[in-house]
């Protein structure tokens, strides 16, 4: 049996997080964090004594079974890891296994289908800098993605296509981009919702929306170092586009990821809060609420430096 030795101290709330957002899951208002495997929400999300081994903290184990500890407490999260491949049925089966019938996740599509040009960066190997052939190829998405997660759509929540800012060598204005956007969603199997998230704050006009409503996809409330404010967003007409709302808490505005991650890190503690991000979630909370829809808020460390305080912000009275 674990004892006092292995806890840390805080005084974080971690049951009446819990009980606060089981309640607000039971309005289908799902709040989470931005994924999950954070050493430094030991003590707050996470209990120390659960991932000894030898008497050692032991992070492959941490990373391999936190997910299980976490859903004790959120009743949703965002998996970004599913950006970055194309995940395999065993490995689908294993995650899901680790949740109870009750949680829901959020999962990025993979880069493969939403990035139009590889970055010049060493991990894309040979594609570096080149165009992307997969980019909006609904039958790739279908094969490697949508089929393998098809026998877990009870517990998918939403899938998020996130396209990062593009530069007029790949479209010159948002009308060449739903161009290409619009056949895709058409083209989209029922099983799953989707939602768009976009990084061009140009791109944030009547005919994107109106692109959106006519598929039934949502459009990502989304806080990014180069998008307007939440509440600039939320104030846009008929920016709400489906029967559903999603959002995602990333980063303040004018601030870059990279600065983020060097003044944040090991997400701790909250070190820069955001009372205008803060209400512009809890107004997002209060139209799901009026409206009775289905609202799935995600929120990263990287917005304030700590999400699980950031989330207790929004459900404290």
């Amino acid at each position: 049996m674990v004892g006092p030795l292995f806890e840390e101290p805080g005084g974080f709330d971690r049951e009446g997080l819990a009980a606060k957002l089981r309640s607000a899951a039971s309005e289908n208002i799902y709040i989470g964090g931005s994924s999950w495997k954070y050493e430094g929400w030991l003590g707050q999300v996470y209990t120390r004594g659960r991932y000894l081994s030898r008497g050692r903290f032991s992070k492959r184990l941490f990373e391999s079974e936190c997910l299980r500890e976490y859903a004790e407490t959120f009743p949703t999260v965002c998996g970004d890891f599913a950006f970055y491949q194309f995940p395999t049925e065993d490995f689908w089966r294993k995650l899901f296994g680790q949740a109870p019938e009750s949680f829901r996740f959020a999962f990025k599509v993979p880069e493969q289908i939403t990035c139009k040009v590889f970055p010049r960066h060493a991990r894309y190997g040979a594609q570096a800098g080149k165009p992307n052939e997969a980019f909006l190829d609904a039958r790739a998405l279908e094969r490697m993605f949508l089929r393998p997660l098809l026998p877990h759509r009870a517990k998918t929540a939403v899938l998020i296509f996130e396209f990062g800012a593009f530069g007029r060598s790949s479209f010159a204005d948002g009308s060449e981009f739903l161009d290409r956007l619009d056949p895709f969603l058409a083209s989209l199997p029922p099983e799953f919702r989707y939602a768009i998230e976009i990084r061009n704050s140009e791109y944030l006009a009547r005919d994107y929306f109106a692109c959106l409503r006519t598929h039934g996809v949502a459009h990502v409330y989304n806080a990014w170092s180069r998008m307007p404010e939440l509440q600039r967003q939320l104030a846009v007409p008929d920016s709400a586009t489906a029967d559903f709302l999603v959002c995602r808490a990333l980063l303040r505005r004018g601030r870059p990821y990279e600065d983020a991650v060097a003044m944040f890190s090991p997400y701790t503690e909250v070190k820069d809060p955001n009372p205008e991000a803060r209400e512009s979630m809890r107004v997002l909370m209060g139209r799901a609420r009026e409206n009775k829809q289905f609202l799935f808020l995600f929120v990263n460390n990287r917005l304030e430096g700590n999400a699980p305080l950031t989330i207790l912000s929004l459900v404290e009275p």
